[in-house]
């Protein structure tokens, strides 16, 4: 349980469930039946009110299709990418870009900046690969950095949105590795971090154990670490 009554789980990978105070269920990248990290026991959630899709990889769009059409879920994500999931039958779709801030539900989203690559499993194009600022009633601020290497205004999102927990990928070759991931840390001045998109498959070799070592002398800083299918409590 995380502050004033929010539930975090890691389904391995960069997915993640979100239970709001209210009882809404948040699934941001959900790529969940296909991953060799997600516990089976996720692989079809009860309930699924919004998911936040990062950018069109097949390991981060994931199951969101089937998911939106199965709990009427409203799918959030850049433009480019919603207006390609309408086509294939999402019919409840928030696409924006960045700097753009939606209520939805009972959650607003602001969208950042990452950098990276972004297609359709498929082929084709999907807009630009995105982060997003996760805002609760109750202030509590959550950041999903999605896929990205490290860039300096990740300081800007720490001072415009003061980011109470952050979900950092940490893998290295797709994403930066654990030596960036903690100038992240440093940049973002977020005292509370967990990594993710890391030891899903055998390329993605940086560790939380190295990025832990590599942020030890941050002040007031907390690296959680979890295993999939954990919530933080």
């Amino acid at each position: 349980m995380l502050d004033n009554g929010i539930e975090l789980t890691w389904l391995g990978h960069s997915a993640f469930r979100i239970r709001t105070p209210k009882g809404r269920e948040i699934l941001v990248d959900p790529f969940l039946t296909n991953n060799p990290k997600c516990p089976a026991s996720w692989h079809k959630p009860k309930q699924v009110d919004v998911i936040l899709v990062t950018h069109g990889h097949g390991d981060h769009l994931g199951d969101t299709v089937a998911l939106a059409k199965a709990h009427n879920a409203q799918v959030v994500g850049i433009y480019d990418l919603t207006s390609h999931l309408e086509t294939l039958g999402v019919q409840r779709t928030v696409g924006m870009n960045k700097g753009g801030t939606a209520t939805v539900d009972d959650i607003r989203v602001t969208m950042v900046n990452a950098f990276h690559s972004s297609s359709l499993p498929e082929g084709g194009y999907a807009g630009d690969p995105a982060g997003y600022v996760i805002h609760f009633d109750n202030d509590y601020r959550i950041y999903h950095a999605g896929d990205t290497c490290v860039f300096g205004d990740m300081r800007l999102i720490g001072e415009l949105y003061r980011p109470d927990l952050a979900l950092l990928p940490i893998g290295d070759h797709y994403t930066m590795g654990p030596a960036e991931a903690a100038k992240a840390c440093e940049l973002l001045g977020c005292r509370r971090v967990i990594p993710m998109h890391f030891g899903t498959f055998p390329v993605l070799t940086g560790t939380p154990a190295k990025l832990r070592e590599l942020t030890r002398t941050l002040p007031d800083f907390r690296l959680v670490e979890l295993q999939p299918g954990e919530t933080l409590t």
